[in-house]
């Protein structure tokens, strides 16, 4: 949702605490913005002065209502000429006050000509209950800078100076702004950065906005806990999302006829299978945390085996994360899968089912005996490899890893590689697989890569235990 707050000079009567998003040009205040509200098509974004040239309104939400109104606004450019002509419209010896200051600039002819930028941003601010001071902390502290607070200070709101890609910021760069903020009175101040924020830095900016405006202390404390939620919940559909990719892969079984041919052609099916369907995974997971394809173009996946370090079905792509490669890890078509899975049961019966054989009642065998059948007849049965299930799980985790401390402004592809290349050892590198892992090994139809998958009470509470075996991982990280 869109506004213009331009035209009104008063504020307006509204339940909504509105925040105006202002500071220097390129500062990255519409990267705030798109981090805050987790879109990452609001407004644009450039490396060049000037993007945002008109104010832009947007609202966030806590328990389905609104509660909170940002607006993105104009970059300051020229505040040390518009701090002289404030002195020239009203002169230090008629004792106006920052406010009177400001309300004479806005009513003279050059708030509409050559500081119509500047313009529009206090008429903003004066519009809202307080402003939010975006600071690119990489940059050093410059004369303009001071003086566009000394400008913005005269408004009379409060203003929470928010020190935006900190992480990438040198120790001394945040320093001095802390030091150079604080002779301006400004102490408290947050670090967030718009890029890579930190699990907390939400809360943390709110908590800070809190103090700044205690009559609105009731909305930010439902924001944010309404965010605290949303991460919560965000995070337990990732879990599930993983858990139900690795129960279709551990239950996916594709059998072939007893000839190297067949081999070659079911151990491809079940490679192009899995390989799909960690990418419909991928997908999802992108779509839960309202990221696209875009941010991840890495997890486009070859169905040939090209990259070997992005395919699951490679040995050395395995050996790299550390995990043991299983006994189906050999050369050529059986790399990542393993051959003859489906030798339980055979002492059930085998002289009655020689006999169904021989007799061809293979219509009337029931599943099992139908896999039992097909084994005395010489088919072959390939699953997925222990080691490929484990890298599915590591690979995913390092996803959700890197999309939970990615922020919406973020303009590089996600990369796994800071997760997935440390000497970091979960239970998925050195540990038995889980039980439910092993259940869904014995359940073709568990799988919904395969055609006779049917809903299962049973499979559903699988899911849900290996979701929470995976939180137990997570914690543990």
């Amino acid at each position: 949702m869109t506004s213009s707050p331009e035209s009104p000079d008063t504020k307006r009567a509204s339940a909504l605490l509105r925040l105006a998003v202002v500071g220097h040009t390129n500062t990255g205040k519409t990267s705030l913005m798109r981090t805050l509200t987790r879109d990452p098509d609001f407004g644009e974004v450039a490396d060049r002065p000037g993007t945002t040239l008109h104010v832009e309104a947007v609202q966030l939400l806590a328990d389905g209502r609104p509660v909170v109104e940002l607006f993105d606004t104009p970059g300051l450019e020229d505040s040390m000429a518009l701090l002289d002509y404030l002195d020239q419209l009203a002169p230090p010896q008629e004792r106006l006050d920052g406010p009177d200051r400001i309300d004479r600039f806005l009513n003279s002819p050059e708030s509409r000509r050559r500081f119509e930028q500047e313009a529009r941003v206090v008429r903003t601010l004066l519009t809202c209950d307080a402003g939010l001071y975006v600071i690119d902390a990489r940059d050093p502290v410059l004369g303009k800078h001071k003086d566009e607070l000394v400008l913005l200070a005269a408004c009379g709101h409060p203003l929470l100076p928010v020190l935006n890609f900190s992480q990438s910021a040198p120790a001394a760069r945040l320093e001095a702004w802390r030091a150079s903020l604080g002779r301006l009175g400004l102490h408290a101040l947050v670090e967030f950065d718009t890029v890579a924020p930190a699990l907390d830095g939400e809360t943390q900016l709110y908590d800070k906005l809190a103090i700044l405006l205690d009559s609105h202390a009731d909305t930010l404390q439902a924001l944010r806990q309404d965010l605290l939620q949303q991460r919560q919940q965000r995070h337990q559909d990732a879990l599930r999302l993983i858990a139900e990719l690795i129960i279709d892969a551990a239950a996916l079984r594709m059998t072939c006829p007893p000839d190297t041919q067949a081999l070659e052609q079911a151990t491809q099916a079940l490679r192009r299978a899995i390989r799909q369907r960690e990418a419909a995974c991928v997908t999802a997971l992108l779509r839960r945390y309202n990221f696209s394809a875009r941010d991840f173009p890495a997890h486009t996946l070859p169905l040939q085996g090209e990259r070997w370090d992005m395919d699951l079905f490679h040995p050395q792509a395995l050996k790299d994360m550390g995990l043991q490669v299983g006994k189906g890890m050999v050369a050529g078509a059986m790399a990542g899968a393993t051959l003859d899975a489906f030798t339980a049961g055979l002492s059930l019966g085998t002289a009655t089912l020689l006999g169904a054989a021989a007799g061809g009642l293979w219509q009337g065998a029931d599943k099992l005996g139908k896999r039992m059948l097909g084994r005395v007849r010489g088919y072959r049965e390939l699953t997925v490899d222990d080691a490929v299930l484990r890298l599915l799980v590591l690979r995913q985790m390092a996803l959700v890893h890197a999309l939970e401390h990615r922020g919406h402004a973020a303009r590089a592809p996600i990369d796994l590689n800071p997760w997935l290349n440390t000497d970091r050892k979960t239970p998925w590198h050195t540990d038995a697989l889980p039980d439910v892992v092993q259940e869904a090994r014995s359940q073709p139809t568990w799988s919904s890569l395969d055609p006779a998958n049917e809903p299962s009470t049973r499979r559903a509470q699988a899911v849900q235990a290996l979701a929470h075996s995976l939180q137990q991982v997570w914690a543990g990280l």
